[in-house]
């Protein structure tokens, strides 16, 4: 999937999402938002500002979201993002209750609209978790111009092919037709049982 169709997933299939943010403690904070409209740069939000999500958001400028689609565990896809957020206004409001037409069910009249302000989350990092597939799928990506972040599992030359991580990896997501093994990223759990049973110490944690 490209980052679009990420941003399409979250706005479009899920739609309301919980945000993480920081407060004066330096404490999570989090709250059930929806995703109101996406494009190639971003997705938007709004809040009123008279919340307290707002003062976060303007003291900070972060937020984290995820949001999750399906009707079991197994079934399940889940996106999150973390980035940086900018306030635009009021400007796309109009945009957005035309996309979002039950917004006008809770804040009917233009009177009752002043307070609201629209939100990018514009620049970041992303992952996505899907349980629906065998083995199970997974993607990190980053928009904006932002470096991908994270950690993996990587297998060195130092792999004496032994199959234990084989044994231990409850994806069976390690190539052991080569040596040295390969792990499959896209189907790591990172549970970290390959890191843990490798005798030979070949197994390290490296960053994106």
């Amino acid at each position: 999937m490209e980052v679009r169709d990420y941003f399409s997933f979250l706005a479009d299939q899920v739609h309301s999402v919980v945000a993480a943010t920081v407060d004066d403690s330096g404490l999570p904070a989090t709250c059930v938002i929806d995703i109101m409209d996406w494009d190639d740069s971003g997705v938007y939000f709004l809040t009123a500002k008279g919340k307290s999500f707002y003062k976060r958001l303007i003291k900070k400028h972060v937020v984290s979201i995820t949001g999750m689609k399906g009707e079991d565990t197994l079934s399940r896809q889940s996106l999150t993002l973390r980035g940086t957020v900018r306030e635009l206004g009021r400007e796309p409001l109009e945009r957005i209750f035309e996309k979002n037409p039950y917004m006008a069910s809770i804040y009917p009249d233009e009177p009752s609209r002043e307070s609201l302000t629209v939100f990018q989350l514009f620049k970041g990092t992303g992952e996505w978790f899907d349980l629906s597939e065998k083995p199970i799928r997974r993607d990190s990506f980053s928009f904006g111009g932002m470096e991908e972040e994270g950690e993996y599992f990587f297998i060195t030359d130092r792999c004496v092919l032994c199959r234990l991580c084989y044994s231990k990896c409850p994806q069976k997501c390690i190539d052991i037709s080569r040596r040295p093994a390969v792990i499959n990223q896209e189907n790591c759990l990172h549970c970290g049982n390959c890191f843990d049973t490798c005798l030979a110490r070949a197994i390290v944690k490296k960053k994106k």
